[in-house]
């Protein structure tokens, strides 16, 4: 039986090319996943002070919640995380390198953040929501967001806009501020996000 040389060398070069690609591949997408790489554009920054500011920052559990958390979909959906966060890097990238990012208008990036932000971004951390046996009013709430009647579907972020990018002089450390109260539905349509 003669061994053939051609898928040998196939295999080689596949291992050669391919592992420098995918190795650079993962650090680009690890380099670029942390705030203080999404703060190193300058109309960025506001957003991250105000995130740093926030209690996705500064709890008594420790946790951080990263803007990728928030604005990106779960990772365990390979493929739409890579693609959303590709098409997130180059729109981000290209109107930074074309405007100088003087045009961008905070106001209303948070509007289409609001509106892009799924349930599923929130869930991802905030999983334990129906069972708040301090805070009946809550409990119920967030079940009417989980198991909506059809045509009452509401986002997180309908209720919870208060949180996150919000301008404060101060650290907003959760265990030394009174208990959270959402907006709530009613705030709505007084809300005003600047």
């Amino acid at each position: 039986m003669k061994l053939s040389w051609k898928p040998m060398l196939l295999v080689f070069v596949g291992i050669v090319v391919g592992f420098p690609v995918f190795s650079m591949t993962y650090y680009t997408m690890v380099r670029t996943s942390t705030p203080e790489f999404c703060m190193s554009c300058h109309e960025i920054e506001p957003a991250y002070k105000a995130w740093k500011t926030s209690t996705h920052v500064n709890n008594p559990q420790g946790l951080v919640a990263d803007c990728m958390d928030c604005h990106l979909p779960a990772p365990h959906d390979t493929f739409n995380f890579f693609f959303t966060k590709t098409m997130h890097g180059l729109k981000d990238v290209s109107v930074h390198v074309l405007t100088g990012g003087d045009e961008y208008d905070r106001k209303a990036m948070r509007i289409q953040a609001y509106a892009t932000i799924k349930n599923d971004q929130c869930l991802k951390c905030h999983r334990n929501l129906t069972s708040m046996p301090d805070n009946r009013g809550a409990m119920l709430a967030h079940k009417t967001v989980l198991w909506p009647m059809p045509g009452m579907e509401k986002q997180c972020t309908d209720c919870h806009r208060n949180l996150v990018h919000m301008d404060r002089a101060v650290y907003g450390y959760k265990q030394y501020q009174p208990p959270y109260r959402a907006t709530g539905l009613a705030q709505l349509v007084k809300f005003d996000v600047e």
